[in-house]
């Protein structure tokens, strides 16, 4: 276990050596390139197994290991330490074990790209900056990492920065998620404040002595954490950065959206679970966003035609699930199906990016059709995905799914209505998957793909053979965090309730079956319905929430800058600027090399200052 600091170490050494090579021996081999950025996260990959095997068999429940101090000022003393425990070491499998197989896709898939080393390199911190985030044994440390995917996140969803709606799409989800992270920071120096230490064990010890159940101070901290998961894991109020992020290359799609940086919101909930036990308002509060967030999502994520924009909201949807387990006290749930999720949608976001290349970068799933033969791997592996993310019995995404929906039913008082909500989450998930499925693989062969073929390539398809064999047998690794998280009593539910949660799945199937597969209802006839068009409209914009983000913030500061262009307070320095110019220029009159006038002038000041003197 003490070889802990390998794992953040190796991603870090491939960022530097892929940035710097160029500055110091030129442009790397691109063959090289990959071979450093997808090799340093297999290394990491290689060090979690190493690390985890001793971790497991020694038995013990956490391991600290304290690199160096990295700064101390007054009493605040922060060490750069990586702590280890059955929660981080779940993350970290998952970040550097999926990561390294996005990793690997991105060889082949970004191969031809003029900027592949520079690609391979953000991805590369980007790992490094979410491990540290795990493994830190402080908030101070973990908030590093915390900021740190976010920069990569920038840097790479604007990745082909010339296009300037991709540098738009950057700046958005930048500073959306400054949002979240300015509450965060503020619940961090309020801890500070109360408890005078960031270290996150200490916290958590002296939490319940220093709090009771309900106290306003730690349901205001608990709030404040809160802002910071629902800006970084895209959940309602804050979810509108996330579907723009499909600007960037899909590898790094696959790499945001299911190893490392919306999972973050999670993580952090789940690391300072003591503190939301400790405040059941903030608790109840990220049911309730998540439940929120898995309905909004939903329904948009059914309206729209780009393939990678519905992965997109069904990401913000399973993320909501993931809040809501959170909050009805199903701990392990959450990050069971935080695990589970890594699998199956970077099984679907590297397949779809495999129809993208394919079909020469079409997004538009209605420009599609009939790819079932064309693209035979693509089809394995939205089949596979598709059935773990709509929670077909059998997949890892049963497991999980169905577990946190059967906790939100034993929910006291709110149960009954978080299930519901959870439960219509669920068929829109069928509804909205296997659209996509129908219309992509069984709908009439397009005319502008009628010529497909499959871009196939070992790097590409054995990092999706992988992935599919994950998403098919991911739930039945028993994830044992007990000695972490609360590990309550499996929830007894009514016999109807577990079977309408298994049944909905395949009710959203024939749904979708029946208007996009067989086609025997009309999607036309339904548009024709009374508000149906406006219904569609509203949801395919997100909600009306960009709308009325550009409305309330966006517009009137645009506003001001212009009635401000010249900037007033620019006005206030070329004031003095102008009165100082002004003496200047009547001082310098007086310069006019006569020695009488200097003589008389010195002559004069002199008895005024004597005068003044001897007056005060």
């Amino acid at each position: 276990m003490d070889k802990l600091w390998l794992i953040p170490t190796f991603p870090l050494l491939g960022f530097l050596l892929l940035t710097l090579a160029p500055l110091t021996v030129g442009n790397l081999p691109r063959k090289l390139s990959g071979l450093i950025g997808a090799g340093s996260i297999g290394l990491a990959a290689l060090s979690t197994l190493y690390v985890g095997h001793d971790f497991l068999n020694s038995g013990e429940q956490s391991f600290q290991q304290v690199l160096w101090q990295w700064f101390e000022t007054g009493s605040l003393k922060i060490g750069f330490g990586l702590h280890l425990d059955s929660l981080s070491l779940v993350m970290l499998s998952v970040i550097t074990g999926v990561g390294f197989l996005i990793h690997v896709y991105s060889t082949g898939f970004m191969f031809d790209d003029p900027s592949f080393s520079r690609f391979m390199s953000y991805m590369n911190l980007f790992v490094a900056a979410m491990v540290m985030l795990v493994l830190a044994d402080n908030l101070a440390l973990l908030f590093l990492g915390w900021e740190g995917v976010g920069l990569c996140s920038y840097l790479l969803i604007g990745f082909w920065y010339t296009d300037p709606h991709n540098g738009y799409c950057a700046r958005k989800a930048f500073v959306v998620t400054r949002v979240g992270d300015t509450a965060m920071a503020i619940g961090l120096f309020l801890l500070f404040q109360e408890v005078g230490t960031l270290h996150i064990n200490e916290i958590m010890a002296v939490s319940g002595k220093q709090w009771s159940t309900g106290d306003s101070t730690i349901t205001l901290i608990a709030f404040l954490l809160l802002g910071g998961a629902v800006g970084k894991s895209a959940q309602l109020p804050l979810q509108t950065w996330l579907p723009d992020a499909m600007a960037g290359p899909t590898p790094i799609s696959a790499l945001i959206h299911a190893a490392t940086m919306v999972t973050a919101g999670v993580y952090l909930i789940a690391r300072t679970h003591p503190l939301f036990i400790l405040a059941p308002d903030a608790l109840m509060a990220v049911a309730i966003v998540g439940a929120a967030t898995l309905l909004v999502a939903g329904f948009t994520a059914l309206t729209q035609s780009d393939i990678k924009r519905i992965l997109a909201y069904s990401t913000v949807s399973q993320i909501g699930y993931m809040f809501l387990a959170l909050g009805v006290g199903a701990w392990s749930g959450a990050i069971f199906h935080l695990m589970t999720h890594a699998f199956f949608k970077a099984l679907l976001f590297l397949g779809a990016g495999t129809i993208i290349m394919s079909l020469h970068h079409e997004h538009d799933i209605f420009k599609m059709g009939g790819m079932r033969k064309k693209l035979p791997l693509a089809f394995l592996c939205f089949i596979v995905g598709s059935a773990a993310l709509v929670a077909l019995p059998l997949t890892s995404g049963y497991y999980s799914k169905h577990d946190i929906m059967l906790y939100a039913w034993a929910l006291p008082d709110a149960g009954p209505g978080l299930w519901a909500v959870a439960l219509l989450g669920a068929l829109l998930t069928a509804i909205y998957t296997f659209r996509l499925v129908f219309v992509v693989f069984f709908g009439p062969v397009s005319k502008h793909h009628a010529d497909a073929t499959e871009v196939r390539s070992i790097s590409m398809a054995l990092p999706l053979l992988v992935l599919c064999v994950l998403a098919l047998s991911g739930g039945y690794w028993a994830l044992h965090l007990g000695s972490v998280l609360p590990a309550g009593e499996h929830p007894h539910v009514p016999g109807l309730v577990n079977g309408l949660t298994n049944a909905v799945p395949f009710l959203g199937i024939a749904i979708a079956y029946l208007y996009f597969g067989s086609r025997k209802l009309s999607v036309e006839k339904l548009m024709a319905l009374p508000m149906a068009k406006n219904l569609h409209s509203f949801w395919r914009s997100g909600w009306g929430m960009d709308q009325l983000y550009s409305n309330l913030l966006v517009k009137p500061w645009i506003l001001i800058a212009r009635i401000n262009h010249s900037d007033i307070v620019d006005h206030f320095y070329s004031v003095i600027a102008l009165i100082n110019q002004l003496i200047h220029e009547l001082l310098s009159k007086t310069q006019n090399g006569k020695l009488r006038w200097y003589t008389s002038s010195l002559a004069i000041g002199t008895v005024l200052l004597l005068g003044f003197g001897l007056w005060t």
